[in-house]
């Protein structure tokens, strides 16, 4: 999402709501190196490169950006006030460039919270280096707590990238025929996710999974052809200006055999309970057990070998987590994916996946293309 289409009001009162979050955490401030929590916090949009990038924010005072000359535009048209630090090709630039970024933010000392899952070694050792008496401590629930509650305009993006993704299904199940390779109908998948307005880093690969291909629940497209039978499990993605969808659909060629049918018929109600389990107040586990409940009782517990959800917005995987063991309390405007499955190693498997947000008084699915098995080439 370009920084242009970030207010700077919305910039601003994310960065108040971050530092009071690092007050109640007892932290002095975060380093956030290039990502989804960047963007969030300053709509600076870097690549992860050999080049090191490190946004210092403080809990008072202005925050500090270190990063290479090149891109230096890039702060050039802030809509906030910060303070950059440049440095050139030479390595030996980069200590110095990192040096006057903490000092200007006096990071040396303070207890600096980083997000573990995102920061490398090299933005580490650089910021060991230019603030050694700092403590460098995780800071992902502070971050998690910022970003699962997603505002108005997020949830509209979202729901861009729900319609986007659905609709490029649609224009693809026409392809979808005897023969055809999977790999074929992922290409076909995104060709359309594009035309239809995606951006082209898509959340991940769509998953197209033929046959017994569909029991592995991150299959890879092959050159395996569809044959009659075969269930089809397309999972798939778009991105709409940095947002992201993510929904599972279930389909076969021609009739599959009885137990194939019933795994995607049971499939398609443990969605429906885990849907309906959603509201202010209850837990991600909550949704979880409802979930997995209607799965064990069929009798294929053994078979549902991953969580239930997780969460969904800048980062196609991100918190809340849907897991039996976690006691997440369910707050509107929270958005995670619902997608339990069966998978019958060397024969199948089925998932039905929606995308939910929490609302006020309940939960909405974002998703809402047909959740049947969808009989193709009849």
């Amino acid at each position: 999402m370009p920084m242009s289409t970030i207010d700077f009001s919305i910039i601003s009162k994310r960065q108040e709501q971050l530092r009071e979050l690092l007050r109640e955490a007892q932290l002095e401030a975060i380093a956030i190196n290039p990502g989804p929590s960047l963007v969030y916090l300053t709509g600076f949009h870097f690549h992860l490169s050999e080049r090191p990038v490190i946004f210092l924010l403080p809990v008072k005072g202005t925050p500090s950006l270190v990063l290479p000359e090149l891109e230096s535009q890039k702060v050039a048209s802030a809509s906030f006030e910060i303070l950059s630090f440049t440095y050139g090709e030479p390595l030996e630039t980069w200590g110095p460039a990192f040096e006057a970024g903490a000092s200007a933010v006096a990071l040396d000392g303070l207890s600096v919270g980083v997000e573990p899952g995102n920061l490398r070694v090299l933005e580490l050792r650089l910021l060991e280096g230019a603030a050694p008496n700092a403590s460098f401590v995780s800071g992902a629930d502070v971050i998690a707590s910022l970003r699962m509650q997603k505002d108005e305009n997020e949830l509209n993006l979202m729901r861009e990238a729900t319609k986007i993704a659905e609709g490029a299904l649609q224009d693809t199940l026409a392809h979808v025929k005897e023969n055809v390779s999977e790999r074929e109908i992922s290409g076909t998948l995104i060709r359309y996710m594009l035309e239809r307005g995606s951006e082209g880093e898509l959340p991940f690969q769509p998953i197209i999974a033929f046959g017994a291909n569909s029991a592995n629940p991150h299959a890879v497209p092959s050159d395996y052809a569809l044959q009659r039978g075969d269930l089809v499990l397309f999972d798939w993605g778009a991105n709409y200006r940095g947002y992201f969808s993510d929904l599972t659909r279930m389909f076969a060629l021609g009739e599959p055999e009885p137990e194939l049918r019933k795994i995607v018929e049971i499939v398609q109600q443990s969605n429906a309970a885990g849907r309906q389990r959603v509201a202010p107040g209850r837990t991600v586990g909550d949704i979880d057990s409802a979930s997995r409940g209607i799965i064990e009782e069929a009798g294929y517990g053994e078979f549902f070998t991953h969580r239930t959800g997780h969460g969904l917005g800048l980062e196609v995987h991100e918190a809340p987590y849907v897991r039996g063991d976690s006691d997440q309390i369910l707050e509107p405007g929270m958005t995670f994916t619902i997608e339990p499955g069966i998978y019958l190693n060397g024969r199948g498997g089925a998932r039905i996946e929606d995308d939910m947000v929490v609302t006020q008084t309940g939960g909405e699915s974002i998703s809402t293309i047909s959740r049947d098995l969808g009989i193709l080439g009849i």
